[in-house]
């Protein structure tokens, strides 16, 4: 089985591992199975990305229930008018995107424009027309963008106002409506990802298959803090994706960018990805928590801003603490500079916080690195300009360091 490709990490604040680092063959033939089977949700007409994505929430529903009907029956009925209801509250709120792409491709003749068109789906985070969806939904190249309302309303004066980039694991661009055609726009209400357990309850609306506008359906989140290797649908263009929502709910083509939202109609997530290879109900959101300082920038300044702290690390394991000879087994390690590349970058956040080669980060805030929250997606929880304390292990002793996010530098 072919290796999956992973993407070229150029950007800070990326996990590396140690070149010295081989899996087993077990481990490594298991791990290309999985990760060959995992990819975007976009619809592309002319390429084939597959697509869709659910999401998560929870209330419980016995106060719904008559003792004197029974239960079983009336339990059903409550949650289905709870899904109607939901959807009903939340489908203004969900657009779907359309957009018109020209990439370069190899061929025998050379390398030739090929003009594609695709559709995702997308969500209101603001009355004055700001758009959250996926970066894959507006690749590079993309030309033209419109969207159309859940009334069927067309808007094809749309601009991407910011996507992050190719190599970042989270998969976020922002859309602005230009003209509103005289059309009120309702924006979504944020929940807190934070808040979400295995189990809980979830529904996902998407533009199913490119063409099913406002599919609705639900499941629950079968998992937290996934890690995952993301292709589109041709299996090209690998990219890592972290700290991921896993849903059992049913997905499709086209729901990529829609909202994952829970049983109080907030959305607590970005459907991303979906599963393939014969996998059943196995999909992906980016919890919002995640995304929330961006969300922040677009809204306040009009413009996309990532934070970034200007350290290369690894994410520590039990093998990697072992190989690097550390007591420490979870957290970011910030690796040694060698042949040419720093660890810690020059005028970055990090080295004015005094950060070193060799500590390991354990804390940001309250949150604790690992187990499934990488440094990057704490990271993502705060905004640019924001001071973020840190807790550290140098020399065996764990200390606290302030530092101050910047915007990450642009290609």
């Amino acid at each position: 089985m072919e290796e999956p490709k992973e993407i070229d990490k150029t950007e800070e604040d990326k996990p590396l591992k140690p070149a010295e680092q081989k899996p087993s063959n077990s481990t490594k033939t298991s791990h290309n199975r999985m990760m060959q089977i995992i990819a975007l949700i976009l619809v592309v007409l002319s390429v084939g990305f597959i697509g869709g994505w659910l999401g998560a929430g929870s209330r419980s529903y016995q106060q719904h229930i008559n003792g004197t009907t029974d239960v079983s029956k009336t339990t059903v009925v409550a949650e289905g008018d709870l899904i109607s209801n939901l959807a009903k509250e939340v489908g203004p709120s969900v657009v779907s995107v359309s957009v018109k792409t020209q990439r370069n491709v190899n061929s025998f003749f050379g390398s030739q424009a090929v003009q594609e068109e695709g559709a995702g789906t997308g969500f209101i985070i603001s009355k004055e027309g700001l758009i959250a969806t996926n970066r894959h939904v507006v690749p590079s190249g993309t030309k033209t963008v419109s969207v159309t309302l859940s009334d069927g309303t067309e808007l094809d004066n749309v601009e991407v106002v910011g996507r992050t980039l190719d190599s970042d694991p989270l998969d976020v661009a922002f859309l602005k409506v230009k003209d509103a055609k005289g059309k009120e726009l309702k924006p979504v209400k944020l929940g807190d990802s934070s808040k979400m357990r295995v189990g809980d309850k979830v529904i996902a609306i998407g533009n199913a298959l490119g063409q099913f506008q406002n599919t609705v359906t639900s499941g629950i989140i079968s998992g937290y803090g996934r890690q995952i290797q993301a292709y589109d649908g041709d299996g090209t263009g690998g990219e890592t994706l972290q700290n991921l929502f896993q849903t059992d709910a049913a997905i499709n083509q086209g729901n990529s960018g829609g909202p994952l939202v829970n049983m109080n109609g907030e959305v607590i997530g970005i459907n991303t990805a979906v599963a393939g290879g014969g996998a059943q109900n196995i999909g992906f959101a980016i919890p919002v928590n995640d995304v929330s300082g961006m969300i922040k920038s677009v809204l306040e300044k009009g413009k996309l801003e990532r934070p970034y702290l200007g350290v290369h690390y690894i994410e520590l394991t039990d093998e990697y603490a072992k190989q690097l000879g550390i007591e420490q087994k979870r957290g970011a390690y910030i690796i040694e500079s060698s042949n040419g590349d720093v660890s810690i970058i020059s005028g970055s956040p990090a080295e004015k916080a005094g950060l070193k080669e060799k500590d390991v980060i354990i804390k940001v805030g309250q949150d604790t690195v690992g187990e499934g929250n990488s440094l990057t997606s704490l990271l993502q929880k705060h905004g640019v300009g924001e001071t973020v304390e840190l807790t550290i292990i140098r020399d065996g002793k764990e200390q606290k360091i302030k530092a101050t996010l910047e915007a990450a530098p642009q290609n």
